[in-house]
C-alpha cells in the first residue's frame, strides 16, 4: 500500500492556565499519493488540529506524521493550505493575491504569467484586476485555491474550505475542485462536516470519533470517476451516505 502520508500514534494536548484539552489521541491513518482523502467527524473532533499538524503549523505532543518517510517538523513548500476563512490581502487585486507566494521565489514579472494561468484554471479569467471586496465569497475562495496552487505543492490541505458558502456556490465549487484535481492530481487532504461533500469528492473518507479524536473507520468511496452530479441521486451514493452517517451517529 502506498503510504505517502502517515500519521502514527498521534497525540495533541492543548494546555491552558488551569486545564488541558486532548484534541487527538492514538490517531493513525495513511494517505496515498495523488489521493483525494477526506476527514469527517463530530464538531470539535480534531479535524483542523490534524491538518495543522500536517501543515507543520503546530507540533504534536507525541507521535509523528511523515511524508514519504520524512517527519514533518515545520511548514514546507511541498504543502499548501486553504482555510475556511477566506484570507486575502485587501490591498492586492486578484492577480497580485495569486502571485504573492511566487514573487519572492520568481519575481513579480516571472510570476505574472503563472498567476494568470491559475486564475484561468479556477474560472476567474477577466477578474484579475478586481479587489477582494469586489468579489463574491465563492470568487474569493477560488482565488485562495489558485494562490495555494501557485507554489505548486505536492499536497493541498483544505480545512472546510466551502463551509461558509451558500449551498449553490458550494456545489459549484465542488465541481470546480474536482475538475482542477483531475488536471493536476495533487494529493488532497480535505476536512468537512458534510457527508455528501465528502462522498462526492473523495477516494476514501476517515470517520473520526468524538474528542479526543481518533480514526474510527476508513470508508472507501466506490463511485466511478470522473464524478457527475447525477451520482448524488444514485442508490450507491445513498448507501455510502448511510454507512458514513451510521458511523458518525454511533460515535459514542
Amino acid at each position: 500500500m502506498d503510504q505517502f502520508i502517515r500519521a502514527r500514534n498521534l497525540q495533541m494536548i492543548f494546555s491552558g492556565n488551569s486545564n488541558s484539552c486532548v484534541a487527538l489521541d492514538d490517531f493513525n491513518l495513511n494517505v496515498k499519493r495523488h489521493e483525494f482523502f477526506s476527514v469527517i467527524g463530530p464538531s470539535g473532533c480534531g479535524k483542523t488540529t490534524f491538518l495543522r499538524v500536517l501543515a507543520g503549523l503546530i507540533q504534536p505532543t507525541s507521535g509523528k506524521v511523515t511524508i514519504n518517510g520524512s517527519e514533518i517538523t515545520a511548514p514546507g513548500s511541498d504543502r499548501a493550505m486553504v482555510f475556511q476563512e477566506i484570507v486575502l490581502m485587501p490591498w492586492r487585486n486578484a492577480l497580485r493575491n495569486v502571485q504573492f507566494g511566487l514573487e519572492m521565489k520568481e519575481g513579480r514579472d516571472k510570476s505574472r504569467a503563472k498567476a494568470l494561468d491559475l486564475i484561468k484554471l479556477v474560472g476567474l479569467e477577466g477578474f484579475e484586476k478586481y479587489y477582494p471586496d469586489e468579489l463574491s465569497g465563492g470568487m474569493r475562495q477560488r482565488i485562495g485555491i489558485a494562490r495555494a496552487l501557485a507554489v505548486d505543492p505536492e499536497i493541498l490541505l483544505m480545512d472546510e474550505p466551502f463551509g461558509s458558502l451558500d449551498a449553490q456556490t458550494r456545489e459549484n465549487l465542488q465541481d470546480e475542485l474536482l475538475r482542477i484535481w483531475e488536471i493536476q492530481r495533487k494529493t488532497v487532504v480535505f476536512s468537512t462536516h458534510s457527508i455528501e461533500e465528502a462522498i462526492y469528492l473523495s477516494d476514501r473518507i476517515a470517520v473520526m470519533t468524538h474528542r479526543p479524536g481518533k480514526v474510527k473507520e476508513i470508508v472507501k468511496v466506490t463511485l466511478s470517476r470522473p464524478r457527475e452530479y447525477t451520482q448524488k441521486m444514485s442508490p450507491e451514493f445513498a448507501e455510502l451516505r448511510h454507512v458514513v452517517w451510521s458511523l458518525i451517529k454511533n460515535n459514542g
